[in-house]
């Protein structure tokens, strides 16, 4: 992404407090933002998908006949390029911020159902319910730290899930998903697992396995799971805690050290998925093989 995104450089301008925040690759982005006592209007030249996380009872959106309210925890809007929104937030609230271009958008739908609609256009939606969108949101990204570079991976497949869901379900294009049968042709196959096994201590993210293998994300991602029984993001962190317990056993290297060899940029967040995965700390692992 070349350009900031216009929601995010305005919500900057108010009196949102930017919380947590993170480019996945593709152009997606996502921010975590609390505000309180503010009134924003927002007109944008990209999509903005935003998911209540705590409060917002007392967020108002400026209608025709007047201010209304409607949000909440697990409520989320969708504001489409070119939509004018003006909002009164009276109460503190946080809120989740997904941002992508119209050009993204397409290039999702045209990867994944190999054609290409004339048009993508969104629905608004101001203080709806989706369980859908709730379970990835509340699972996947509120559930891991974003400045985990280990993380990106999960963060960047469940944003375009997202995505996907809001074309199939929330625009024109409501095309039925493709089915994926099979799994990934064995060369293709083996040649993913030594691009992971090779970069294992980098932020890799589903869009750069996707083109490794020449497949869109949706695509690739389903065949991936048909022929290792594990979504893209279980497999890198299982390889990740494999080559971490190789690394505390047999290797002088310090915990900080294999932390980052296998693509965690903190210790101690290497060292509370090391304990989870293997039911001892590093250092604990290491103290029983001297």
């Amino acid at each position: 992404m070349t350009q900031p995104y216009h929601a995010f450089e305005n919500l900057r301008q108010h009196n949102a407090v930017l919380e947590d925040n993170v480019q996945l690759g593709s152009g997606i982005q996502l921010s975590a933002w609390s505000n309180s006592l503010d009134r924003v209007t927002q007109c944008s030249n990209h999509h903005t998908l935003s998911m209540y996380v705590n409060e917002g009872y007392e967020t108002y959106q400026k209608t025709s006949s007047g201010w209304k309210n409607g949000g909440g925890p697990d409520r989320f809007c969708l504001m489409p390029e070119d939509s004018e929104t003006t909002w009164d937030i009276r109460n503190h609230f946080s809120f989740v911020h997904l941002y992508c271009t119209d050009d993204h958008l397409r290039n999702i739908a045209e990867q994944i159902w190999d054609r290409s609609p004339a048009a993508i256009s969104l629905d608004e939606k101001i203080f709806s319910e989706d369980p859908r969108i709730t379970q990835l949101y509340r699972h996947f990204l509120l559930s891991s730290d974003w400045q985990q570079q280990a993380n990106h991976l999960m963060l960047s497949t469940a944003s375009t899930l997202l995505l996907t869901h809001m074309v199939q379900n929330y625009s024109n294009v409501q095309w039925r998903l493709p089915d994926v049968r099979g799994g990934l042709a064995p060369a293709v196959l083996r040649n993913i697992q030594a691009y992971i096994e090779q970069h294992l201590s980098e932020p890799l993210t589903l869009s750069e396995l996707a083109k490794e293998a020449g497949l869109s994300e949706f695509h690739f991602a389903r065949m991936f799971k048909q022929s290792t029984q594990l979504a893209p993001h279980q497999y890198v962190m299982h390889r990740r805690m494999s080559r971490a317990q190789t690394l505390v056993k047999n290797s002088s290297l310090s915990l900080t050290d294999i932390a980052m060899a296998c693509g965690f940029s903190s210790a101690s967040h290497f060292s509370n998925r090391f304990k989870t995965t293997v039911g001892v700390t590093p250092s604990q692992l290491r103290s029983t093989n001297k």
